[in-house]
């Protein structure tokens, strides 16, 4: 099954790439796509509480859903991660 979550402080490759390898690390979910004009998160998953790991991840990496509060340790969160994946370019 596929799903798509609308998250918040999404804004460049690097954010995308950290959301991408940190969400395919996870069992069950695979391909992860970030369209960062969107700021959305598509992937598959086996089992609906799989949705819920991907949300809470997405939550811990600093880019919580739209209906998820987005405080400043959260967007703190986010500049790390972005930064993260703008390091590990390949």
């Amino acid at each position: 099954m596929k799903a798509t979550i609308i998250v918040q402080n999404l804004k460049c490759d690097g954010c995308a790439r950290t959301i991408t390898n940190k969400l395919s690390e996870i069992e069950h979910i695979s391909e992860v796509d970030v369209i960062t004009e969107s700021s959305s998160v598509t992937f598959t998953y086996v089992a609906a509480e799989d949705t819920l790991r991907v949300k809470d991840k997405l939550k811990e990496l600093g880019y919580p859903s739209v209906d998820s509060k987005n405080t400043l340790a959260t967007k703190a969160k986010s500049f790390v991660s972005c930064a993260t994946g703008k390091m590990s370019k390949e």
